[in-house]
C-alpha cells in the first residue's frame, strides 16, 4: 500500500511519481514544479523551495511529505511538529538519483516499475558516456548556476557534463554539497581557467550571455571570443529527479557535440 496522500516539496518526487503511474497519491505540490506539466493543472500547489503553506498542506492531511535538503529544514520540522511524516532526501550525485527513484518505488509499492525506469536511466547514461569517447577532443567548461555572487555548478550536473564528453573547469567545487560553499572568490579565475564553453542555468531567471560576455576580463576567455555561451533551462538540470538525467543530459550532450563539430577542420 504505502503512503496514499504524498505531499511532494520539490519537483523531483512529482515528476517520479507520475512517471511511475503514481501520480494518484499526490495531494500538493511544489509552486516551482513544470514537470510534468499535467501536474499544475492537477495538483494544488502549497509550497515554494524555501517556503511553504502549512495550514494549507495539513488541510491535505498528508500521511507523507517529500522535500530535499537542508534547506527545507524548517518546512520539515513544522510538518514534523504538526505530525506528518517527513522524508527529506539529499542526494547530490547521478548514482543518488538514480538511487533516488528505486528508494522512492519502494516506498509507494511500485519497486519493479522503479527499478526498470533507473536501468532506463542507466542504460540511457552508457549510451550517452559511449557517444561522448568518439569525440576528438574534450572541451573545458564553466557551469553557472547563479550570476551575482557567482556561483559553479552542483555535482550531479558536473558528472553529467564529464558523461557528455566535457570537462569542469571548477571539478574542486562540484564536489561541495552547499551552494555558500561554491561561490566564486574572484571571478577572474574563470579566465585563468580559460573555458572552451560557458553554460549557464541561473535557477529561476534567464540567462544573459551578453552580461556574462561583458565581465572585465573575460573578452579572451575563448567561450566568449567564440560566442560559445549556452544556456539550459534551470528545470532540465538543477532539480536532482528524472529531468536531470533525460533532457538535462541531452542538453549538455547537444552544447559539447556541437562545439565539438566546429572545431573539425573545414
Amino acid at each position: 500500500m504505502g503512503p496514499q496522500r504524498i505531499v511532494c516539496l520539490t519537483e523531483e518526487p512529482t515528476e517520479t511519481l507520475y512517471l511511475l503511474g503514481e501520480e494518484h497519491r499526490i495531494v500538493g505540490i511544489s509552486g516551482f514544479t513544470v514537470r510534468p506539466p499535467r501536474a499544475r493543472k492537477e495538483k494544488p500547489k502549497v509550497s515554494a523551495f524555501t517556503s511553504a503553506n502549512i495550514d494549507k498542506i495539513l488541510a491535505l492531511k498528508p500521511d507523507l511529505a517529500i522535500g530535499f535538503s537542508d534547506i527545507q529544514a524548517d518546512i520539515a520540522a513544522a510538518l514534523i511538529k504538526a505530525g506528518v511524516e517527513v522524508w527529506i532526501s539529499n542526494h547530490r550525485s547521478v548514482e543518488g538519483i538514480v538511487d533516488y527513484i528505486r528508494r522512492l518505488g519502494a516506498l509507494v509499492g511500485a519497486a519493479s516499475r522503479a527499478d526498470a525506469l533507473a536501468m532506463q536511466m542507466e542504460e540511457r547514461i552508457a549510451t550517452v558516456r559511449a557517444d561522448a569517447e568518439t569525440l576528438e577532443r574534450r572541451p573545458r567548461v564553466y557551469l553557472e548556476e547563479w550570476d551575482d555572487p557567482q556561483i559553479t555548478g552542483i555535482r550531479w550536473v558536473s558528472e553529467l557534463l564529464t558523461i557528455a564528453g566535457g570537462d569542469d573547469i571548477f571539478p574542486e567545487h562540484a564536489a561541495m554539497p552547499l551552494a555558500r560553499d561554491r561561490i566564486l572568490a574572484d571571478p577572474l579565475e574563470v579566465v585563468r581557467r580559460s573555458p572552451d564553453i560557458v553554460i549557464g542555468s541561473w535557477c529561476g531567471k534567464r540567462f544573459r550571455p551578453e552580461h556574462v560576455a561583458a565581465r572585465p576580463g573575460w573578452e579572451n576567455v575563448p567561450a566568449v571570443a567564440n560566442g560559445e555561451l549556452h544556456e539550459i533551462k534551470s528545470p532540465l538540470i538543477l532539480q536532482p529527479g528524472p529531468a536531470a538525467l533525460t533532457d538535462g543530459l541531452d542538453a549538455l550532450s547537444a552544447i559539447v557535440r556541437g562545439w565539438s563539430n566546429r572545431q573539425a577542420p573545414d
